[in-house]
């Protein structure tokens, strides 16, 4: 067994532990210390739920806990208020009070949906995040942003609710797909894009065996990203300034997902054609060397992931979802851009010639 690494969200009275290792599951008392009350609901999806809900139920059969499940269908298209009322009615229906403990169980869907309902259940209930995909355990179970898709525009209802804690075992990246697999990596080379470039320098060494799935490697990886999120959100926890660098490429990737059709282009893909963009405006107003950009294509297609923005995106169909983006403050769109390798900005001061240049060469 790997090496169990722990780092911490400090965040006041709702700071909370990340665990990161192989076979975390098979530890009982990892997941049992954080569960409060004595009622659980697992919350998972038809994927996962074969491979690793029994090792969850074990682990609450061993405390005499009480628990339901929720089994979701899997993917994107059902991150929708219709899965959050599912819950919901579980939680009604067998009587679970303001002391029962969710359990997400899943990727970085079933982590939001679960994180949502939990923030929202008789106003607000404790959660328990267990990623099982590179994505969600390098950055969408940490930080409590939880939340769902309109079909207007990706992540529009949600809420900040911070997990009790984040299991991300290792071992499950066992059984996820070849294409999963790359789509996590967007998020993981966006921080050094961002935050680290000697990360990205790591990255660009290492990026063929973490393809192979070498453990010690891939626990670096996801250590060095959690800690680097961490880190963000305990100086800005609800994105009022600093937090928003973490969305880099995701103003664009937003939109091609939304336009087509969600779960059609993974997260992960459509924010690797985002981050492109992103260094694309960059380079255009010389903020940053053309060689970043470079590096940025060279990196993202040794991991699989597309670099190019899909035919069917024309400039109105960006600028008409981007246009009710989070960030769009008084009508401006703000877009997280590059300063530099490893350098990040939330910027509304760019050439908007420059950007429908950057939508139409993209």
């Amino acid at each position: 067994m790997n090496p169990l690494h722990q780092l911490n969200v400090e965040l006041g009275d709702r700071s909370y532990p990340i665990f990161i290792g192989k076979q975390l599951l098979d530890n009982s008392q990892l997941l049992t210390d954080y569960i409060k009350g004595s009622s659980v609901v697992i919350v998972t999806n038809t994927t996962v739920a074969p491979l690793y809900l029994n090792k969850v139920i074990q682990s609450l059969d061993s405390v005499k806990m009480r628990y339901d499940t929720v089994i979701l269908e899997d993917g994107e298209s059902f991150k929708t208020m219709s899965s959050v009322e599912s819950i919901i009615d579980i939680l009604l229906k067998n009587r679970h009070d303001r002391n029962t403990t969710l359990i997400a169980l899943g990727g970085g869907v079933v982590g939001d949906i679960a994180g949502f309902a939990a923030a929202i259940y008789q106003r607000g209930v404790h959660f328990i995040q267990i990623p099982t995909t590179l994505l969600s355990q390098v950055d969408s179970s940490v930080g409590g942003k939880t939340g769902v898709n309109h079909p207007a525009g990706k992540n529009m209802i949600g809420a900040f609710h911070q997990p009790q804690c984040v299991i991300a075992d290792t071992s499950t990246l066992d059984t996820l797909p070849e294409r999963e697999l790359s789509a996590g990596f967007a998020e993981v080379i966006k921080y050094g894009l961002i935050h680290d470039a000697e990360f990205f320098d790591w990255l660009e060494i290492n990026i063929e065996q973490l393809m192979q799935r070498d453990y010690k490697l891939l626990s670096q990886a996801i250590l060095t990203s959690c800690q680097t999120k961490a880190d963000i959100v305990a100086i800005d926890e609800k994105e009022s300034g600093l937090r928003a660098i973490l969305n880099l490429g995701h103003t664009f990737g937003h939109a091609i997902e939304s336009a087509m059709g969600y779960g059609n282009w993974l997260h992960g893909e459509a924010v690797a054609t985002g981050m492109v963009m992103a260094a694309d405006l960059s380079e255009r107003h010389q903020w940053i060397d053309p060689s970043v950009k470079q590096r940025t294509i060279k990196l993202l297609t040794k991991t699989g992931l597309p670099v190019k923005s899909p035919v069917e995106m024309t400039i109105n169909k960006y600028m008409d979802i981007m246009a009710i983006d989070k960030k769009v403050d008084r009508g401006i769109i703000k877009l997280v851009l590059l300063k530099k390798l490893g350098k990040a900005i939330i910027s509304a001061d760019y050439d908007p010639l420059l950007l429908q240049k950057t939508l139409l060469e993209s």
